[in-house]
């Protein structure tokens, strides 16, 4: 696995990918056994990359302010179990447009700025399927965050303003989660 970007002069030595387009994947991880059974609820904890052009792209969290976007081999993120592959559509852009446009989609990514709920690894790929094919990755890779961010600004909206709740009531919800990813992560 490499953090993104790397020396930008690798875009010089990559070949164009041809002029019909390249096929994008989503690869999609289990985060916890636990999926097997939260799956047919439609619900799991997932971890997901872009595959095009023979390597994958994927998002995730460090402590430093630089750039969470990182490659590798695709199919093979460690510490999480490989569940499947969705065609999302085609790229007309060649090997290093695509190398370009994930560099400058990286310095929004930053490794400390990386959150469970409101911006993940699936918020990466969303965005990048809805800026090359005008389409979201399917909802049921993100969900459980979706739930969690509905739920956390349902709370927030439900007590009265003149009425104040101590600050850890409101954020009850989004420390649940949080544990629940981290026990089974």
């Amino acid at each position: 696995m490499r953090l993104f970007p790397s020396n930008s002069s690798v875009k010089k030595r990559q070949s164009n990918g041809g002029s019909n387009g390249a096929l994008l994947y989503l690869n999609v991880y289990d985060l916890t056994p636990m999926n097997n059974y939260l799956f047919w609820f439609g619900l799991g904890i997932f971890h997901s990359g872009i595959e095009v052009y023979g390597l994958e792209y994927g998002y995730g969290a460090h402590e430093y302010p630089t750039s969470g976007v990182f490659e590798l081999e695709p199919r093979s993120c460690p510490g999480f179990i490989f569940r499947r592959s969705v065609l999302l559509g085609t790229t007309n852009m060649c090997r290093s447009e695509f190398r370009l446009f994930i560099e400058q989609l990286s310095q929004k990514y930053h490794g400390d700025m990386y959150h469970l709920i409101t911006k993940n690894c699936n918020h990466f790929t969303d965005e990048v399927c809805l800026q090359l094919t005008g389409k979201p990755i399917p909802g049921w890779v993100n969900r459980l965050a979706r739930l969690g961010e509905k739920t956390a600004s349902f709370s927030r909206s439900c007590h009265p303003r003149r009425f104040v709740i101590p600050k850890y009531f409101s954020r009850w919800l989004l420390v649940a989660v949080d544990c629940i990813f981290i026990q089974h992560g």
